[in-house]
């Protein structure tokens, strides 16, 4: 896509001149007579530098550079057939990137546009890494579902292929999508991210497209989008099954055609984007039931990847419970350790929250616990009613008073889903959404607590 420059000059022949030569060098130039006129050029189209004369009829251009750097975010170079060091002193205070005098020096001038731009590029590129909050740079776990995930992720990776990447709320979807844009060639600049579920239907497309100014109330000015943002590099489309059928529609047609408007605009810019997506939805039922194009899920879904829940992968715990350790250590909780009895009470949870839940279990222990070592009990109780099936506190005459809290828990486990299925009259299904378990979780709880279904 070739980068934008403005000349504000009221010379029409150095206007002429310079929009040619900029031409020849791949940029697309755009010119105004007058400061005034320059300003509504800015407020009407994508810019991404300004060439701006001194001396003007109207608002001259020292003037016209403060409003520029107050409303836009661009670099400004300065021109000027009757410099002085006190004016280049002055522009550049102003906030001007450079200062060039007349007669212009064209290999000059556009060596410092090229400077201009790539200064601007890596100040945009900046802004977008303090604005992410980049989650943990690495898979944590050994278990073979984790092990056959990163293989997946290291075959795909140096491609340049649409990933759709499955698995339910808390799996570590977007860590996925992090990790396979660090191994990328894409990886000099930052991925875009944006989640689709949390974005409002009427404001989508602004989103991801960009707008115009005064395309709907309130676009006071032009705006970038996400597929903007993401040119070279990496968007990824977190909870693309909640997206509308509309927008839908308009990511087909770029992702053919690498190619797209902004909202209320006629112009067409090119991109070079690749496209991660990830879902906690059957996509292919939302097709079925028509929440969901076909021709967007194949475009998407050239590799799929599917991340494990964590009670697929319970033996990662011990590893999971130590990353985070670390991760909180930096923000001045305390280093603490686990029982051994308390990693088995974990190992025996159903995760409905999968990572997440237990990433955040751990940030409370270690603020909630006083001592150093954390212990079963500490866990049962930090749990509680997400958990589902914990034992009771022991009082006089309990049937778990003198059992060992491993034996306690287990016997609670067995009695419990044994009433429960029982009241269902063994009906699994129903008996899982009573207590809030997957059900395929409460048949692997059945199998390891040795409970016939009758």
């Amino acid at each position: 896509m070739p980068e934008t420059i403005l000349i504000i000059d009221d010379e029409e022949a150095i206007r002429d001149s310079l929009a040619g030569i900029l031409a020849d060098e791949g940029f697309l130039p755009l010119t105004a007579g007058s400061a005034e006129e320059g300003l509504r050029v800015l407020d009407d189209q994508e810019t991404d530098l300004v060439l701006l004369d001194i001396w003007l009829p109207g608002m001259d251009g020292l003037e016209a550079l403060k409003l520029i750097k107050q409303r836009f975010s661009l670099p400004v170079i300065m021109i000027s057939g009757h410099g002085t060091i006190e004016t280049a002193v002055q522009a550049t205070q102003s906030g001007a990137f450079y200062f060039i005098e007349k007669p212009l020096s064209y290999d000059k001038t556009i060596l410092a546009i090229k400077q201009g731009l790539q200064v601007a590029r890596l100040e945009r590129e900046n802004q977008l890494l303090r604005e992410s909050e980049a989650p943990p740079s690495t898979i944590t776990g050994n278990s073979p579902v984790i092990m056959r995930l990163r293989q997946q992720i290291e075959r795909v990776a140096p491609t340049d292929a649409s990933v759709l990447i499955l698995g339910k709320h808390g799996t570590g979807k977007e860590l996925v999508a992090q990790t396979i844009h660090r191994l990328s060639a894409r990886n000099r600049q930052p991925m875009i991210a944006v989640n689709c579920a949390a974005i409002p239907e009427e404001l989508i497309e602004s989103e991801l497209f960009g707008h115009v100014k005064g395309a709907f109330t309130g676009a006071t000015e032009t705006k970038k989008g996400k597929f903007d943002q993401a040119n070279d590099s990496t968007l990824f489309l977190d909870e693309i099954g909640d997206m509308s059928l509309k927008s839908q529609a308009k990511v087909l047609r770029i992702l053919q055609e690498q190619q797209f408007e902004r909202v209320g605009g006629s112009r067409t810019i090119g991109i070079d984007v690749r496209i991660l997506a990830a879902t906690n939805k059957n996509l292919e039922k939302e097709i079925e039931h028509g929440h969901f194009r076909a021709d967007l899920f194949y475009r998407l879904n050239v590799v799929p990847i599917e991340v494990p829940d964590l009670a697929d992968r319970c033996e990662d715990i011990p590893l999971l419970v130590a990353d985070f350790i670390s991760q909180f250590r930096h923000k001045g909780l305390g280093d603490k350790q686990f029982t051994p009895e308390a990693f088995q009470l974990l190992q025996h949870h159903s995760w409905p929250g999968n990572v997440r839940e237990l990433r955040n279990l751990v940030e409370r222990l270690l603020i909630m616990v006083p001592g150093e070592m954390i212990l079963a009990e500490d866990v049962a109780l930090n749990l509680g009613s997400t958990s589902g099936l914990q034992p009771p506190v022991p009082h006089t005459g309990s049937a778990y008073q003198h059992l060992a809290y491993k034996e306690a828990r287990r016997q609670f486990e067995t009695d419990y889903l044994r009433a429960k299925l029982e009241e269902n009259d063994g009906n699994v299904s129903k008996t899982a959404e009573d207590i809030g378990m997957e059900r395929s979780h409460l048949h692997k709880k059945l199998k390891a607590l040795d409970i016939t279904i009758k």
